[in-house]
């Protein structure tokens, strides 16, 4: 089977984007966090990944976009781990073992696995515009997370709650578990914590419930 020449060179032209893209938002991720987003200018960027800043807005529109991109990145794997789980599994189940594909995946190192993840996690609480795009990434995850799942149960998610129920548990839970990770360095690892959030869902948690090992309880 012979094939097209324009396909050839379709595809080189796709790894080169995609090889551009990737180098913008390492060089981003690696000088807000070593200068802060305050000192970090989208030229820095571009000079740092010897672009030009015409060729970072054919990615994207501002230097927050381009140091979450990582996370965009993430969600997008969470998502096709979803979408390959097997069709008889309920939601909820399906969401856990398509998050911890996430995190066992050693070609992509999940954020526990990744240096600078846990800086990059608590700037997103401290910068109000990383924290607007970091919202607004979660927020398009979810919502492709849902289309997922209801394609599964063959259903209509603006007519049947359960694709937002489950999916919104299931994203709760991850974002528990990172924060208890991201704010407590003596903490649990982040799969252990994912664990324990699960968990959680299928019970009210009590004062008399252990925290997990390494974390503080509140007065």
């Amino acid at each position: 089977m012979s094939i097209e020449p324009g396909s050839v060179a379709a595809g080189r032209r796709g790894r080169k984007a995609r090889q551009t893209r990737q180098s913008l938002a390492d060089a981003a991720l690696a000088l807000v966090l070593e200068r802060g987003l305050a000192g970090v200018t989208v030229e820095d960027v571009t000079e740092q990944a010897d672009v030009s800043r015409r060729t970072f807005s054919r990615y994207f529109s501002s230097k927050e976009e381009a140091v979450l991109d990582c996370v965009r990145a993430d969600c997008e794997r969470i998502n096709a781990a979803l979408a390959a789980r097997p069709a008889g599994e309920q939601p909820l189940t399906a969401y856990r073992a398509a998050l911890r594909v996430w995190l066992a995946d050693e070609r992509e190192p999940a954020w526990d696995r990744r240096p600078g993840m846990r800086e990059l996690l608590r700037l997103v609480t401290m910068e109000p515009s990383l924290t607007a795009v970091h919202r607004r990434i979660s927020v398009d995850a979810e919502e492709a997370s849902i289309r997922i799942v209801a394609a599964r149960l063959g259903v209509d998610p603006e007519r049947d709650l359960r694709p937002s129920v489950a999916v919104g548990a299931g994203v709760a839970a991850l974002l528990a578990a990172a924060r208890a990770w991201v704010r407590d360095t003596g903490a649990a690892g982040l799969p252990e914590l994912l664990e324990r959030a699960f968990e959680l869902l299928t019970a009210e948690p009590s004062a008399e419930d252990p925290l997990p090992q390494g974390t503080k309880g509140t007065k």
